[in-house]
């Protein structure tokens, strides 16, 4: 079976978006935290997104300025296999995407019994509740950003029952990132 993990970076007051949906905030690069984002980017896998992300996505990481910034990321990111679920979206045309406007939970239970690599969901924190809801996420890595937001989009938006997790283990970061890596109790 196929493992699905959901990577998110967070404000330390909980948010994964501002108030106004941006993520830019959770940039703060440095060579230890790139080294860990360019060995994450090196694996192989498929990347799942709700449409907000995979827009956001998919207009950086195709880019020259991409390549320039984060090479190692950059391709990574381009040759992926990426399914982006949306109910509103005709096509996807980013290399490597699916476009998937079915049932999320269905979809993603299929693909979890498939052969393959694992999974990942990056942002989409619409995405990250539904499938948490339905006991979908087997590893969640959150990368605790030292930043207060003051409003935002929590990636457990809309969950209505609780989620018990245990903590795995933590990475801290020179530029003060924190990472840690959390499975469901089952």
């Amino acid at each position: 079976m196929r493992k699905l993990i959901a990577f998110n970076n967070v404000s330390l007051d909980g948010y994964f978006v501002d108030a106004n949906g941006d993520m830019s905030w959770a940039h703060r690069p440095d060579a230890e935290w790139n080294s860990f984002a360019g060995e994450n980017a090196s694996g192989g896998g498929t990347l799942l997104f709700g449409r907000k992300t995979y827009e956001l996505m998919a207009s950086y990481w195709p880019t020259p300025m991409a390549m320039q910034n984060d090479p190692v990321v950059a391709e990574g990111m381009n040759n992926f296999s990426k399914v982006v679920f949306s109910r509103t979206m005709g096509e996807a045309s980013w290399k490597n995407t699916r476009l998937v406007n079915g049932d999320l939970a269905s979809e993603v239970r299929k693909m979890k019994n498939e052969p393959g690599e694992g999974m990942a969901i990056l942002g989409s924190g619409t995405i990250v509740a539904q499938l948490a809801q339905e006991g979908l996420i087997d590893e969640y890595q959150i990368a605790v950003i030292p930043v207060v937001l003051g409003a935002g989009r929590t990636m457990f938006e809309g969950i209505k029952h609780r989620l018990n997790l245990t903590l795995k283990k933590t990475r801290a970061f020179a530029n003060g990132n924190v990472v840690l890596w959390y499975e469901p109790i089952r």
